[in-house]
């Protein structure tokens, strides 16, 4: 065989294997994904009650309400357009407030009840850490030119 045969039976093999690796990954890891959904897209169009997803958006005020246990916490996340009952039992993140905007990990129930597992605050774009508060921008400059 030819030099040049050799290069393209070569080519050729190669190009099977990874197309072979990613389908392989693919497949492994198609129950992994972790769909992202926002309130009126639950509502529109629910995933299947074992899918794990991640619902966005704000947590309406007046809704939250910590259980007499003191770690299960129901609140309702809302876009503007639609609302979805959460519970989670657990440790709040600090900067998970009313109003403020939240993502949270689980399943939807089949109650209609968005079960999670996981909360992750999220904070505005003019988010001061506590310490830094009472810092001036100068004073909040120095600060972090030190840490570098």
């Amino acid at each position: 065989m030819k030099a040049k045969h050799q290069r393209l039976v070569l080519l050729a093999v190669a190009l099977v294997v990874l197309i072979g690796a990613a389908l392989l990954a693919a497949w492994a890891l198609r129950n992994q994904a972790s769909y992202f959904y926002v309130p009126s897209d639950i509502v529109a169009r629910p995933p299947e009650p074992d899918r794990a997803v991640r619902l966005g958006g704000m947590v309406e005020k007046g809704s939250l309400k910590t259980a007499a246990d003191g770690v299960t916490v129901d609140f309702v996340v809302q876009d503007g357009k639609a609302r979805v009952p959460v519970t989670f039992r657990g440790i709040v993140p600090s900067l998970f407030v009313e109003g403020s905007g939240v993502v949270a990990e689980g399943r939807l129930g089949a109650n209609g009840t968005f079960v999670a597992d996981n909360l992750l605050a999220k904070h505005d774009e003019n988010y001061v850490p506590r310490e830094m508060q009472d810092m001036t921008k100068e004073q909040a400059k120095q600060v972090v030119a030190e840490t570098q």
